[in-house]
């Protein structure tokens, strides 16, 4: 009955992350980057052009830049991408990656510069602020935005034109396919047990809130 119930949750969940279509990993750089870059690139048009960009947005996006090259091609400290957070006028946090220095494949420049901007606020909540990434966000990087609550971001190169070095692209395609076939099989184990921890924590007053 148990292993019934198991393959129920993992069936249903299946469901709910899969989609009609997914393009295979190795298939998807050899036969989709060209339509996925035409949107892309689209996309980064308007993020340059029709949402009413300003000059500084631009000095601010050329300081992401920098920290870039900074990272990717000077320190080598990690791969090509740098940040910069900025709010009412204050820049908040300005890192580069460097996931190779501190072989820590979560220091993305996003993710630490929201930590360095979030310390510096004492707050887990960016709102007003702006994120300007010199590469289109990741998966990771986007989600951390996502908490943070950064108001708006902007990127300057966009995933197919990296696609060749890194993988954020394929991640995207990865997490939209069902649990069992992606690159990291995902299943439930012990749902029940972590539900009652979720119910105590539900009913605690004065319980951590974000």
């Amino acid at each position: 009955m148990a292993d019934k119930g198991m393959a129920d949750e993992a069936h249903w969940l299946d469901r709910l992350f899969s989609t009609p279509h997914v393009v295979p990993r190795r298939a998807f750089l050899a036969s989709g980057a060209a339509v996925f870059a035409a949107a892309s690139i689209g996309e980064a048009g308007a993020a340059t052009g029709a949402s009413g960009a300003t000059d500084q947005d631009r000095a601010y996006m050329r300081q992401a830049i920098e920290l870039m090259r900074k990272a990717g091609v000077v320190d080598k400290t990690g791969g090509p991408f740098g940040v910069v957070i900025v709010r009412d006028g204050e820049v908040l946090a300005a890192e580069g990656n460097s996931v190779v220095r501190d072989n820590d494949p979560t220091a993305h420049a996003e993710v630490k510069a929201i930590r360095a901007a979030c310390k510096k606020v004492g707050s887990p909540h960016l709102k007003g602020a702006t994120l300007f990434s010199s590469c289109e966000p990741c998966p990771m990087c986007y989600a951390a935005s996502y908490w943070a609550r950064v108001n708006k971001i902007y990127y300057a190169a966009a995933w197919p034109d990296y696609a060749d070095l890194f993988d954020d692209a394929n991640i995207s395609a990865d997490i939209k396919k069902p649990y069992a076939q992606r690159t990291v099989p995902v299943e439930p184990l012990l749902r029940s047990e972590a539900q009652k921890v979720w119910a105590e924590f539900r009913n605690l007053p004065d319980r951590a809130k974000y």
